[in-house]
């Protein structure tokens, strides 16, 4: 009879720690702000001190740092897939059609003006 109601109890004991653990994980994911996280990483603290002050744990940082980490990298996917992002119109052009830039000539010291040429001294 003791056997049944110490397996019971712990029977109990493990359903209910089973849901306190899995509410906890629910709500404290839905407390993690990442935008927070990732002004105060960028303002140069390490995880530690940001989970600390957050009072977050340290992997949820880290988390967060994946997270901004794969949203840049998917934005500059984004903008190295289309060629005309960010570029000018003459890079853009294929390059049968693109003109190259004529460059006008620069005056040397060789050859001097007209007023240089006319004064005396030189």
């Amino acid at each position: 009879m003791l056997k049944k109601i110490a397996w019971g109890a712990a029977g109990l004991l493990l359903v209910a720690s089973m849901a306190l653990e899995f509410s906890v994980t629910r709500a404290y994911a839905a407390k993690v702000d990442c935008d927070k996280v990732m002004a105060e990483v960028n303002a140069g603290k390490k995880g530690t001190e940001v989970a600390k002050d957050l009072g977050i744990s340290s992997s949820s940082v880290y988390r967060c740092k994946k997270k901004a980490k794969a949203k840049a990298g998917a934005g500059s996917a984004t903008a190295a897939a289309s060629p005309a992002a960010g570029a000018s119109p003459a890079s853009a052009a294929s390059p049968g059609t693109a003109k190259p830039k004529k460059h006008k000539k620069a005056t040397s010291a060789a050859s001097p003006s007209p007023a240089a040429a006319a004064s005396p001294g030189m």
